[in-house]
């Protein structure tokens, strides 16, 4: 069995200032031993992470689209923010990609899909739901988005989105060990969930970062 943490981000997102070799670090004191890297517009901290971490690395990327964002996982290279929905999804699957919608219905980021029309027209392509992410702040959230993974029989994933070493373990799915995209369906669908919110004081690392590395 592993334990991993399906959503986490390194200095290559604008709001965040950890390491590669910081997250491995972490990971390997804290007992988790499989990691979703899945920065924001760049696969560079997932390919980074996956050449020192002495685990399972899965190279993602969060993409900006019109109407939210999505993760591709299992990608090789990058795929640019801001192109239509219609096109991130085909760029994702041209390099035989899974898809997870992210912190879906969270009421704070804008970041996140919270157009329930536009996300039913998209759902019979989406692999994966993100049920539980423990930077969302309000109640509820994670019952609405396990409602729509179990309504269209959709995976359901979990990660702490961690920007900081702090959050670190957070999160984790506890599931068997994979080595394919299919294998990791597999056991994704029997893997047990175990999660705790971070404090909402945490958002003030990432607005640091992102207002510090916005002034260089």
């Amino acid at each position: 069995m592993i334990r991993a943490d399906l959503h986490v981000h390194t200095h290559y997102s604008v709001d965040s200032f950890m390491s590669p070799e910081k997250l491995v670090e972490t990971c390997l004191k804290k007992g988790i031993n499989c990691v979703a890297v899945a920065d924001h517009g760049t696969t560079k901290g997932g390919r980074d992470v996956s050449k020192i971490a002495p685990f399972k690395v899965i190279i993602c990327e969060e993409i900006m689209t019109p109407y939210g964002e999505v993760m591709g996982l299992f990608l090789q290279e990058d795929i640019p923010n801001k192109l239509s929905l219609d096109e991130t999804i085909k760029r994702i699957r041209e390099q035989g990609g899974l898809i997870c919608i992210p912190h879906p219905f969270d009421r704070v980021r804008p970041s996140a899909f919270r157009n329930t029309a536009v996300l039913a027209s998209i759902i019979d392509q989406v692999d994966i739901v993100e049920v539980f992410n423990a930077r969302s702040l309000f109640p509820g959230i994670e019952k609405k988005a396990a409602e729509l993974a179990h309504k269209y029989h959709k995976y359901k994933s979990a990660g702490t989105d961690a920007h900081s070493p702090l959050e670190i373990g957070y999160v984790h799915v506890e599931m068997d060990d994979f080595n394919t995209k299919e294998e990791y369906l597999d056991s994704l669908s029997k893997g047990k969930i175990y999660a705790k919110k971070s404090s909402p004081l945490i958002h003030i690392i990432s607005s640091t970062a992102r207002l510090t590395k916005h002034k260089k």
